[in-house]
């Protein structure tokens, strides 16, 4: 456990990056847009070269009595950057192909789309693409790792497994989340856990570690009686006659239950209810709209968007969000839904002081006592947020998706149920260790939709990526680097998995297939990421997600999409390769800085009946 001495002061401050990026966008006072800052830094940066070009023309004039002709010394001067950059971009290749072939590898091969067009079809995917579908296709034609063009940098992507484990584990020490991503995200994560390498990231996992424990997580009252709430709710739109936008109320419960969890204080937004299907929306409340809770998700959402589109554009975002950074607005409708988290929490801390403290209760009790910074702290909590509510609800809403397309496996699911717990038993650590099923269908979910299908690190050091197979090339990665790893690829290579890789199967995570791909190569898994920064909350999501699935299905049978109100698949799906998507899917499945459902998962389901099975 965790002791209660306070991590040094200096790691709780933001990092010279994050800090560089706040001040740099405020003079007097007053805030300027990051496009503009942008532009003003690129001043200097074309100036100089034209005017060295310049004075140099003019002193060969006057000293040496040289002279050109004007058209030379226009064009020259005007277009010296340019020229001074295309001179940069080469040496560097020629440079890295010689550290290359020192270190017996070679430089991944570059796609032949170039910045501009990279660009343009990672910002069409993000609208209404598969997720990660462009670098699928890049991987068929250019092999598992590879480069592609941004405007001043490359970028490298890779879904092979031998990589990615050299990422996560092997040479962890080699990559962090680096600067551009940091840039890219701050103003929507700021300084924390998910946006911040070294002694930040250290002290935010120190700090949260302890809240992760066995008998932490194990504490189930939470999770019952917000499923309780969120379940009552659902019972009585169907009873109605309405479907229900599933992924909308397992967000309310996994908010309420994360934000209770973590920082003692339910922010009930089941309170707020459930929406009416798009056919009905008249009948949805203004109260619904207006609650918090839902302002809350709309904003972070829509951030999330942004923040995904910019890791598309590399450290040159700021010229696509002309003159506003388009996050800020949307991270203070955020805080506003976040400040009365830290309020309760400080004003408890202030209630108490004087008197001997026991071990805190909370994440927020024990955050408060190591630092009483309100943006460290809204930062820490927006993040948190990110994993307790985002992730669980992906893995949530997909399970349900997959209950609705197989009712074979839910009555497997229920039946294992009943045999280890009963038609109304409550869930324990102990017996929901007995689901065997359950877990295997909770990992294949996961594996066809992991809730972060894409994730980027930078490389601190040049880096060698190892050969998979005797006889390939290992690769050269340069220091500075931003690497994207696409897990959801990586989990339905069927190289990897087999012929049915593609196929909805929890049986083969019980079965022969298990021993023949998965343990001889586990990093071909890894939902919640793996090596030393390996999700803390990997079992807490794991829990709660079991736990919300047993309560689902002691009380629901008959899973079906309400095929008049869910958003179908693109017709551009139809001809996406070997695969036809549009023929797997029968939602519309995107992903911002998580996977989400498009519109909603909405469902059909029937209340079960007692004695029935």
């Amino acid at each position: 456990m965790f002791g209660h001495q306070k991590a040094p002061l200096p790691s709780l401050q933001p990092d010279s990056n994050t800090a560089s990026i706040r001040t740099a966008t405020t003079i007097m006072g007053l805030t300027l847009p990051r496009g503009l800052v942008y532009l003003v830094r690129l001043i200097p940066y074309f100036a100089a070269p034209s005017a060295a070009v310049f004075l140099a023309f003019r002193v060969a004039n006057d000293q040496f009595d040289i002279s050109a002709p004007a058209w030379a010394v226009i064009s020259l001067t005007l277009f010296a950057r340019p020229l001074l950059f295309f001179a940069e971009q080469e040496w560097s290749k020629v440079a890295s192909k010689r550290r290359a072939a020192a270190h017996g590898a070679v430089l991944p091969p570059m796609i032949k789309e170039s910045a501009f067009g990279a660009i343009k079809i990672f910002g069409e995917n993000l609208k209404t693409g598969y997720p990660a579908e462009p670098i699928r296709k890049w991987a068929e034609e250019y092999g598992h790792t590879f480069q592609m063009p941004l405007l001043t940098s490359n970028l490298v992507a890779t879904d092979e497994p031998d990589h990615i484990k050299a990422i996560l584990a092997t040479q962890f020490d080699g990559f962090d989340k680096g600067p551009t991503f940091r840039d890219q995200m701050n103003s929507l994560l700021g300084v924390g856990v998910f946006n911040a390498d070294g002694d930040m990231w250290k002290f935010h996992r120190s700090m949260t570690r302890p809240f992760f424990t066995r008998e932490r997580i194990s504490d189930f009252e939470i999770y019952d009686r917000n499923a309780d709430a969120s379940l009552k709710l659902a019972k009585t739109r169907l009873a109605e006659g309405y479907s229900i936008d599933f992924q909308d109320l397992v967000s309310r419960f996994t908010l309420d239950s994360a934000t209770e969890f973590l920082f003692g204080y339910n922010v009930d937004s089941l309170s707020a209810g459930i929406p009416y299907p798009p056919a009905h929306a008249e009948l949805t409340p203004a109260s619904f709209h207006e609650h918090s809770s839902t302002v809350f998700t709309t904003a972070f959402t829509k951030a999330q968007v942004i923040a995904a589109k910019r890791t598309g554009q590399g450290p040159d975002w700021p010229l696509f969000e002309k003159l506003q950074d388009t996050i800020h607005p949307l991270r203070k409708i955020m805080d506003r839904y976040t400040e009365p988290v830290i309020r309760e929490g400080v004003e408890k801390k202030v209630a108490e002081k004087g008197e001997k403290m026991e071990e805190e209760s909370t994440l927020l009790e024990h955050l408060l006592k190591h630092t009483q910074d309100q943006q460290i702290l809204k930062d820490e909590l927006v993040n948190l947020l990110v994993a307790g509510r985002d992730t669980t609800m992906c893995l949530l809403t997909f399970s349900a998706y997959m209950l609705a397309e197989h009712p074979n496996i839910e009555r497997r699911l229920r039946q294992e149920i009943y045999e280890k717990i009963g038609p109304n038993g409550l869930p324990t650590y102990d017996n929901m260790r007995e689901l065997k099923f359950v877990r295997a269908f909770l990992n294949e979910v996961l594996r066809l939709y992991p809730p972060v299908p894409a994730n980027v690190r930078t490389t601190t050091r040049e880096v060698v990526l190892p050969a998979k197979r005797p006889g390939q090339q290992a690769f050269y990665i340069p220091a500075g680097t931003s690497t994207i790893y696409t897990v959801i690829n990586t989990h339905r290579r069927p190289d990897l998995w087999g012929p049915d890789a593609h196929k909805f199967d929890p049986d083969r995570f019980l079965d022969e297939r298990v021993h023949k791909y998965l343990t001889p190569n586990p990093f071909i898994f890894c939902p919640f990421n793996a090596g030393p920064r390996i999700c803390l909350g990997q079992q807490f999501a794991y829990h709660e997600a079991t736990f919300y699935l047993i309560r689902l299905l002691q009380q629901f049978t008959a899973f079906t999409l309400d095929s008049a109100t869910n958003k179908p698949p693109p017709e551009a799906w139809a001809s996406m390769g070997p695969l036809d998507r549009k023929s797997v899917e029968k939602i519309h499945p995107l992903s911002h800085l998580t996977l989400y459902v498009s519109g909603g998962l909405w469902l059909r389901m029937r209340e079960l009946q007692a004695g029935e099975a």
